[in-house]
């Protein structure tokens, strides 16, 4: 049964991974961090765009979408699934079934448990293809002012090692910069500053829920970030860990956790930050 399983999310993933491209427009960005308790789910506006970087676990589909249409989007221009950890990836299948999706893009790495091939299933069933995200591949859009690129994963890691694959997205707008690092660890950081792909940061959105196997004091001492959040709910791994919140002190970071704060959404003018939280 098991062999089955690995063959059939084999032939999934060789038939969903192609391509690269996407589109449309900006002017103020808007990032929310969405309260999905403990795992990621991130909706980044850019004018008319919608770009969601995972759904948290499985289960929380629903919540996502929730938000989503209260935020009154119909169409998501691009989902990013960082990697294949149910707490990040368990949500999209019912985000993809459930509203308009024009592209999807993940890492190129496989995992056999049920909410990775709900997903796989659900970009099927929309007759999309999977976009590689990997060093250099960017969400295009129609804004001047606005990039969206992905900074890692550098290269492959062992199939054991699915934070290190995370993709780890860079937004630019204008002046101001957000860093999307999904569970990337201090393997994969190190990759990233040794390509000297790792700028200093307006908000980073800490690695695996403030794990101290991630953030390490390299990494936040290169991003420098103003604001920092750690997206989080209850869970008995001691996240966020106290190191990680000593190195983000170090730096002067302001650290919101959707724990305690709820949704955290941050306003881009391209020259200014405001934040604001909504329990």
């Amino acid at each position: 049964m098991k062999k089955i399983n690995i063959l059939l999310v084999a032939v999934l993933v060789l038939s969903l991974f192609t391509g690269i491209k996407t589109t449309e427009a900006a002017s103020n960005v808007k990032v929310h961090f969405i309260s999905v308790g403990q795992g990621d789910s991130i909706l980044i506006q850019t004018g008319n765009e919608n770009v969601l970087i995972d759904g948290g676990g499985k289960g929380k589909g629903d919540e996502v979408v929730a938000y989503l249409k209260k935020q009154k989007v119909k169409t998501l221009n691009a989902v990013v699934s960082t990697h294949p950890d149910a707490d990040h990836v368990g949500g999209l299948a019912y985000v993809i079934k459930s509203l308009n999706v024009k592209s999807v893009y993940a890492p190129k790495v496989s995992h056999t448990t049920q909410a990775y091939k709900d997903f796989l299933m659900a970009v099927k069933k929309k007759k999309l293809t999977i976009k590689k995200a990997t060093t250099g591949v960017e969400i295009t859009t129609k804004a001047k002012n606005i990039s969206l690129k992905f900074i890692a994963p550098v290269k492959d890691y062992a199939k054991s090692d699915l934070n290190n694959w995370s993709a780890v997205l860079l937004l630019k707008h204008d002046k101001k910069t957000f860093l999307f690092t999904g569970d990337a660890e201090e393997k994969s950081e190190k990759d990233m500053l040794a390509k000297n792909l790792v700028p200093s940061v307006d908000v980073l959105k800490v690695g695996h829920h403030g794990a101290k196997t991630s953030s390490s004091s390299a990494f936040i001492k290169k991003t420098k970030p103003k604001y920092a959040v750690i997206s989080v709910g209850k869970n008995g791994y001691g996240h966020p860990t106290s190191t990680v919140v000593k190195r983000l002190n170090s730096v002067k970071a302001k650290t919101y956790r959707t724990d305690k704060s709820g949704n955290i959404i941050f306003t881009s003018t391209g020259q200014k930050i405001t934040v604001k939280t909504v329990k």
